[in-house]
């Protein structure tokens, strides 16, 4: 098979194909086919449409080495044959222009979606923070004080964006931590929290952890003697 073109991954663009192949009876009888070359061509035809759309004009070395990797393995369409061959791919100028074109446009909505992905987040960072939010709403609607409360509602429970390069779970936990730490108004709620924090620590066998949770606990108390 000489110069047939074959679909690439990109709408319109070919592969310019030539796939030299082999074909061999084995042991078992064949089954009764009038020519087992046409059934070879087809199987090594449909073996390499399969493997090239996967791939763009432009990484032709790549798309050689798969299709190459695929069909240079015998294979049995029937049962009685094996099929074997190579694959040699070339791209016209125009196929390669297009697939180039293709590219850059690719690569403009990548980044532009990058951008708007990176905007999203830093908005999301500073509605879900209290401090940034009231900042952030000051700056940008500066006569529309009055409907910021709705906005805090309207926003209640929103949470920070995610980090991917962060533990989901370490994420949580520090999110968890910062609020429960805020919330802790007082000296008596300080006080319960290190001392239910240091029992949890001894009990798990954490006790350079629950030595720190206990000077925490003595700096806070007010009967302590600084040390």
């Amino acid at each position: 098979m000489n110069d047939e073109r074959m679909a690439s991954c990109i709408t319109s663009v070919f592969f310019t194909v030539r796939v030299d192949g082999a074909w061999r009876r084995t042991h078992a009888d064949p089954a009764d086919h009038h020519d087992p070359a046409a059934l070879a061509r087809h199987h090594l035809r449909q073996q390499a449409t399969r493997l090239l759309c996967q791939y763009s004009v432009l990484d032709l070395g790549a798309a050689q080495d798969a299709a190459n990797t695929a069909l240079m393995r015998w294979s049995h369409p029937i049962p009685g044959l094996e099929v074997a061959g190579s694959v040699q791919l070339t791209a016209t100028a125009r196929d390669r222009d297009l697939a180039a074109e293709h590219a850059r446009r690719q690569q403009t909505l990548d980044l532009e979606d990058a951008l708007q992905m990176r905007r999203l987040a830093h908005l999301q960072r500073v509605l879900a923070d209290p401090d940034l939010r009231r900042v952030w709403w000051i700056a940008e609607f500066p006569d529309r004080l009055s409907e910021l409360k709705e906005l805090t509602d309207a926003l209640e429970g929103l949470p920070l964006p995610h980090d991917p390069a962060q533990d989901d779970l370490r994420g949580d936990i520090r999110h968890f931590t910062d609020r429960f730490i805020t919330a802790l108004h007082t000296p008596q709620q300080r006080e319960i929290f290190l001392q239910a924090l240091t029992q949890t620590l001894h009990a798990l066998g954490h006790h350079d952890l629950k030595d720190t949770a206990a000077r925490w606990q003595q700096r806070d108390d007010p009967g302590s003697t600084p040390t």
